[in-house]
């Protein structure tokens, strides 16, 4: 009875999920939501060490998108927010601060850990990145999916995986940057080994409530480089693919 109640339930949240990724698609960019970005953008602005092409890309892309119409009052809040699956789309500023650490280029092959909602990986993609991100939350893996089909231009730019980020996508490596969206506490050598020499790494550092955000650089001769840029929060990273 427990494997067919399983099977039920499985069936009833994949039911739920398709109602609800029926609905993912990009609302319009209001002239009232446009004011509402620019008036975060101009907050981070303010704030140091943030790059101007990284804010121009977030201006670029509408931050509610990944929200449901219900919480648009929030999407250009900074703050982070509830997205499902115990996980957040992250703090704007922190957006801001991590792809600025991470030095992009248009062109630049970009491995994201962390899916999420894939704002971040949409702001990747409008900085002109090659990106491929990868989540282990099924919900977030399918939600994102059903959005990215109504992407505009960027999401030639993206491809999306539902996997193990600690594992990472060696089929595709080597990469230029990589960049964890969640804590960890440790740094992951098969991560590490996935990196590009001369390439860059930026990761949420620490197995407890705070994390010190971490910039790693791989040398031409492999050896790695560290240096911390405060703390932070990340919902942490876990192994494995969650399953329904």
């Amino acid at each position: 009875m427990k494997i067919l109640w399983t099977v039920e339930l499985n069936k009833k949240l994949c039911l739920i999920l398709q109602t609800i990724c029926n609905k993912m698609k990009p609302a319009e960019d209001t002239p009232y939501l446009k004011g509402q970005r620019k008036k975060l953008i101009d907050e981070l602005r303010e704030k140091k060490m943030l790059n101007e092409e990284v804010l121009d890309a977030m201006m670029e892309v509408p931050r509610h998108w990944f929200f449901e119409s219900a919480f648009y009052k929030y999407a250009y809040q900074d703050r982070a927010f509830e997205i499902g699956a115990g996980q957040t789309i992250s703090q704007p500023y922190t957006v801001a601060f991590q792809t600025t650490l991470l030095e992009t280029f248009p062109g630049c092959k970009v491995l994201e850990i962390g899916t999420g909602s894939g704002y971040q990986a949409v702001v990747l993609a409008a900085l002109g990145c090659k990106v491929f991100t990868i989540e282990r939350q099924r919900l977030l893996y399918e939600k994102f999916k059903l959005l990215h089909t109504a992407l505009p231009s960027y999401k030639t730019r993206i491809k999306y995986f539902f996997g193990d980020g600690y594992k990472g996508l060696p089929a595709f490596a080597p990469f230029e940057r990589i960049l964890v969206t969640c804590g960890a506490p440790d740094i992951p050598g098969e991560l590490v080994d996935q990196l590009k020499p001369g390439g860059i790494m930026v990761i949420p550092l620490g197995g407890g409530d705070v994390q010190v955000m971490t910039k790693i650089l791989k040398g031409n001769d492999g050896k790695i480089s560290v240096s911390e840029h405060g703390e932070f929060r990340f919902v942490p990273m876990i192994s494995d693919k969650a399953k329904f």
